[in-house]
């Protein structure tokens, strides 16, 4: 992350000193769309605990699921207020307008949060005001980059495939931006697009099953709870298809995708521990700057291409942060 910010983090931490007693058990509310524990809430209790936070000692988590249903998020997060919790940490556009919707007082921390300013989470990233503060992954800003590694994987494709997950309305996401963003790059590159929402695990197959009847070349699959929570079933389809796949988290690599590129979610959530922890020693959420990722990953599994006859770019391989053999 920009050393700067962190400084900023670092000085208004220590400025505002300890708020609680010694011996208080704080509580921090967890508010997911997700259905389950993964990786990256496990990375966020392990960031509390490199700063000294340990469950059932000092700190108890309330954990609430919403499974994927953006209808209960509303009704956790009343329950995380009614429970009087210290800190509320969310992530995506919905689980946070859902806190904030709950609560202008109790202070929330963004975990992950695709564009906080566009949303109308913050009033900017420096100065975000209010009760809101956390991580953006900025990633509606990045359709034409993807578009251009997708074009590097599979040189001279002409249809693109884009899976994104559907959403009620703009203020559960940021799917209308990103579908809007990638049309406009595909356009602009004179080529084809063939974009398609998924709203449950259910409409996967028939999913890629189209992307395979309009003869999509290669897909750019956006990150997304619904995805995330179902990245081996995802990448096991795309393979299937045989369909040349990019992802803008790791996870998806991880889980046997072709190839990511984007912010570690695993540190995102290891920051907004380090948030937490400044806001419960008494530094106002709105005072302390929203973080932007400084580096974007570049992931290649070779496995994975082996697996479905693919050969990557050379020219990827060499600029890859990470290849997987």
């Amino acid at each position: 992350m920009n050393r700067r910010r962190i400084l900023c983090l670092a000085i208004a931490g220590f400025a505002a000193g300890p708020a609680f007693a010694q011996g208080k058990v704080l509580r921090i509310g967890y508010l997911s769309t997700r259905a389950s524990r993964t990786s990256i809430d496990d990375a966020f209790v392990a960031g509390l605990r490199d700063l000294g936070y340990a469950e059932g000692r000092n700190v108890a988590i309330e954990y609430r699921w919403a499974g994927n249903d953006m209808t209960r998020l509303r009704p956790l997060a009343d329950e995380l207020v009614a429970l009087k919790v210290d800190v509320i940490v969310t992530a995506t556009t919905a689980g946070v307008r859902a806190a904030m919707e709950a609560t202008r007082t109790i202070p929330i921390v963004m975990a992950a949060a695709a564009d906080p300013v566009g949303a109308g989470l913050v009033a900017s990233l420096g100065r975000p005001g209010g009760n809101v503060t956390g991580v953006s992954l900025q990633t509606t800003d990045m359709a034409r980059k993807r578009l251009q590694l997708a074009l590097e994987l599979v040189p001279g494709a002409k249809r693109i495939g884009l899976l994104a997950e559907k959403v009620a309305s703009p203020a559960q996401g940021t799917t209308a931006t990103l579908v809007a963003e990638t049309r406009a790059a595909v356009e602009a590159a004179g080529l084809q697009l063939t974009s398609i929402e998924v709203a449950s695990a259910a409409g996967l197959p028939a999913a890629f099953a189209d992307f395979g009847r309009a003869k999509a070349q290669v897909a750019i699959v956006q990150v997304s709870p619904l995805f995330l929570q179902h990245a081996a079933r995802v990448v096991e389809l795309a393979a299937k298809e045989r369909l040349p796949a990019i992802y803008e988290a790791r996870n998806f690599v991880d889980a046997g995708g072709l190839v990511s590129y984007g912010p570690d979610l695993l540190t995102t959530y290891r920051r907004a521990a380090a948030y937490v922890d400044r806001i419960l020693k008494g530094a106002k959420p709105g005072d302390l700057p929203v973080e932007q990722p400084d580096k974007f990953a570049l992931v290649v599994n070779l496995r994975a291409a082996q697996g479905i006859g693919f050969t990557v770019p050379q020219s990827l391989q060499v600029r890859a942060d990470d290849v997987l053999r």
